[in-house]
């Protein structure tokens, strides 16, 4: 394929990117304001500007609609970095550099949802108003879940269940939800980068303390852990945010 349709593919999937989140954003506020039952899907319809043809195309339903689509939260550049920072560690080796590009991964999605703040705190009015929906969100909040899963598996070069892409999976879902609590309480003036950082840096604290693990006589399966202890020391998180 040549570097102009490669171009015009881009342009089409960032236009699509453009236009789910405008009805995103509409179905949100509506629900906020009027809750679930108090507008129809022609009214998001003719507030984002398009059709009703249109919003089937990329929404089921109006639920569908307010919580959004899983493949605008990783967006296409922010996914290339991260995926490139593991070229230089062979397939099936954890790359010395993950946790590192985690963090800026961590802090790239940050400065998104830092520039759609009035959309997220929507999303908190509408789980007020209703709250039946938190199940949906749970469910699409797994989703994404499962699709980090798959980018940190394609980055470095194993399966989706290796453990630690099942552990960073769960440290950084909690790291982000953590902050995001923190970060949306009434009364907070303090960035959402400076709180993602001090609870990074709290956690690795954490984990740098030293400890002794239980001596057990070596099992079967013991020596699977050599598989996936990164070659070289983890670099300081902070240094790859800078």
């Amino acid at each position: 394929m040549n570097q102009s349709a490669i171009g015009e593919g881009g342009l089409r999937e960032r236009k699509r990117a453009a236009t789910r989140a405008a009805v995103t954003a509409v179905a949100r506020s509506l629900t906020a304001d009027r809750g679930l039952g108090g507008y129809t899907v022609e009214e998001v319809c003719e507030q984002a500007g398009i059709s009703r043809r249109t919003f089937f195309n990329y929404f089921p339903t109006k639920e569908d609609a307010i919580l959004g689509h899983v493949d605008d939260d990783f967006p296409e550049e922010v996914v290339e970095r991260f995926i490139a920072g593991g070229a230089g560690s062979p397939a099936g080796e954890i790359s010395a550099s993950l946790l590192a590009d985690l963090v800026r991964l961590s802090l790239d999605l940050a400065e998104r949802m830092s520039g759609s703040e009035e959309e997220t705190r929507q999303l908190i009015a509408v789980i007020k108003k209703e709250p039946q929906l938190m199940l949906r969100i749970i469910g699409a909040s797994e989703e994404r879940e499962a699709e980090f899963a798959r980018l940190l598996a394609a980055r470095e070069g194993v399966r989706a269940d290796h453990p630690v892409v099942r552990m960073a999976v769960a440290l950084l879902g909690t790291l982000a939800r953590k902050t995001s609590a923190g970060y949306f309480s009434e009364g907070n003036t303090r960035t959402y980068k400076d709180m993602l950082l001090e609870n990074i840096t709290a956690a690795r604290t954490l984990f740098s303390l030293p400890f002794d693990l239980p001596v057990d006589p070596p099992g079967p399966d013991q020596s699977a852990s050599k598989h996936y202890q990164p070659k070289n020391p983890q670099p300081n998180p902070s240094e790859g945010a800078q």
